[in-house]
């Protein structure tokens, strides 16, 4: 008998933070009035300390939920065209980070908007050649745009991942087919910030209307799914009504096309078919049909049925979770900061030769990426770093640890400090110590603090984040950091009163 290939898990990451665009309006309204028409909603904002690998890193978290033990994941392909690094694999940061086994397959898939699309396709087919059993995509974007341009109103930053197997299917796939044609609605050449884009009408006519429909129609007939049959329509677009109209061309109730999002978070690049994708699986019942499409250079088109086991993703975060866990932000400033598109004056404390030492990095890569400290097998004494002597105070046992990996682990604050004098992009600088449930402490630097919110005693994530940059050299640094639970401290506070 044939298994079912298909997504079995779901992850998504959207930045806590929502720029106002009003607020992007008005710091603009002497230079360009014109974007006036643009200022309704918001756009998600990557923290300064994120980018795109940390986002998918947190989607694919998500995804693959507490479970420590992620052996079964034995390719990894990631999304993006705003990695960090041009020669170096990508997806082997976000592997680290996962903590997921070296023996594994990984690919880096970049260079069009449908990378996400395109990375679930791969994904799909190593599983069906059996070159893999369970593969993860996660897909993350951080693009920066020019001040005063409609780009800087259209974007937004998110992460997505989608794991594929043939065990516990959530959504079966059914097929799917790609256009690749060279046509260039916008590009970013070699050394460009900013992508350079065409006209609009140019890209509305001869692109979406010319190229989506015969990805469309070609899915359709591989498949023999009607038209008629599709419930939800996934095509990131920032064109208004354009996808309802190719829908209607193909045949397809005008009112299943999903919502871009563009009022909450904005459109996310090469990630956003996935974060599309994520947001109508979680809202998918039994039997419903998805059709997935991602414009770029071509299309790619895919086909999901949601199974009887969907409902067991009600309690990822997916992309649900994620807008309603958004933070306004009003300050323009800050984009301006957090994307480097603006020169500050960041202080003497901040005169200092950011070189990393990479054979360090290497040999102590599981402490650094995946924050795996050490158990003493002898007393079970929980530490980080992981070391040759345990700290157990009573017995220091030499050559007993074993790995303990720290970050999926229960954690409270014990101490914090916030500190206005040292170097950050988003002062204060608060940091402090950790302690975990399970024994253990961390000394680390906490990140999307609301100020004045912070206590003792309470709980914190722990996050996979931007530690420095090396802008000498083009190197970024990755660490943890803790997000205090602002929401889950309320929630306390609330019940005390009562």
């Amino acid at each position: 008998m044939t298994q079912d290939i298909g997504l079995t898990s779901l992850g998504g990451y959207i930045p806590r933070l929502r720029l106002q665009r009003k607020s992007i309006a008005a710091a603009h309204q002497w230079l360009a009035p014109n974007l006036i028409g643009k200022a309704k909603g918001e756009r998600s904002m990557a923290n300064w300390d994120e980018d795109a690998i940390t986002m998918a890193v947190e989607a694919a978290r998500d995804c693959l939920g507490k479970d420590d033990d992620r052996s079964h994941i034995d390719a990894i392909f990631f999304a993006s065209t705003t990695m960090p690094f041009t020669d170096r694999l990508n997806a082997g940061i976000v592997a680290a980070a996962l903590t997921l086994e070296s023996g594994i397959q990984s690919a880096d898939i970049a260079s069009t908007q449908r990378a996400g699309t395109s990375a679930l396709i791969q994904a799909l087919n190593a599983v069906g050649a059996g070159t893999a059993k369970n593969a993860l995509v996660a897909a993350g974007e951080h693009r920066r745009s020019r001040a005063a341009s409609a780009q800087e109103m259209d974007f937004g930053d998110a992460g997505a991942a989608l794991s594929v197997g043939t065990e516990n299917v959530i959504a079966k796939f059914i097929g799917a087919h790609t256009e690749t044609v060279d046509f260039v609605d916008h590009f970013r050449g070699e050394g460009e910030e900013f992508d350079y884009n065409w006209e609009e009408r140019w890209i509305r006519d001869e692109g979406y209307s010319k190229i989506v429909p015969k990805a469309i129609a070609a899915v359709l007939e591989k498949t023999g799914v009607s038209a008629g049959d599709i419930d939800h329509f996934v095509l990131p677009c920032v064109f208004p009504r354009l996808p309802q109209s190719l829908a209607k061309k193909a045949g397809i109730d005008p009112e299943k096309v999903r919502d871009n999002l563009a009022l909450q978070c904005g459109e996310a690049g090469a990630a956003h078919g996935l974060v599309m994708l994520v947001h109508a699986l979680q809202d998918a019942k039994p039997g419903d049909k998805i059709l997935a499409l991602q414009f770029g250079q071509g299309c790619d088109a895919l086909i999901f049925e949601a199974t009887d086991l969907i409902g067991s993703m009600a309690d990822k975060r997916g992309i649900t979770g994620s807008l309603a866990q958004g933070r306004q932000e009003d300050n323009y400033m800050k984009l301006l900061v957090f994307n480097g598109l603006v020169e500050w004056e960041q202080g003497m404390r901040a005169e200092q030769d950011n070189k990393t030492a990479l054979t360090t990095l290497y040999r102590n890569e599981d402490m650094i990426m995946g924050l795996v400290g050490g158990r003493c097998t002898k007393t079970g004494t929980v530490q980080f770093p992981r070391s040759r002597i345990s700290v157990n105070p009573n017995d220091h046992t030499v050559d007993t640890q074993e790995p303990y990996k720290f970050a999926e682990k229960k954690a409270k604050i014990l101490s914090w400090s916030a500190d206005f004098l040292s170097a950050s992009k988003n002062p204060p600088n608060h940091y402090g110590m950790i302690t975990f449930e399970e024994g253990g402490r961390i000394m680390m630097s906490f990140t999307d603090v609301i100020p004045g919110t912070v206590d003792s005693g309470m709980e914190v994530d722990l996050a996979f984040r931007i530690h420095s940059k090396d802008d000498r050299r083009g190197f970024t640094r990755y660490f943890w950091k803790a997000v205090p639970k602002v929401e889950a401290a309320a929630g306390q506070t609330a019940q005390a009163a009562e």
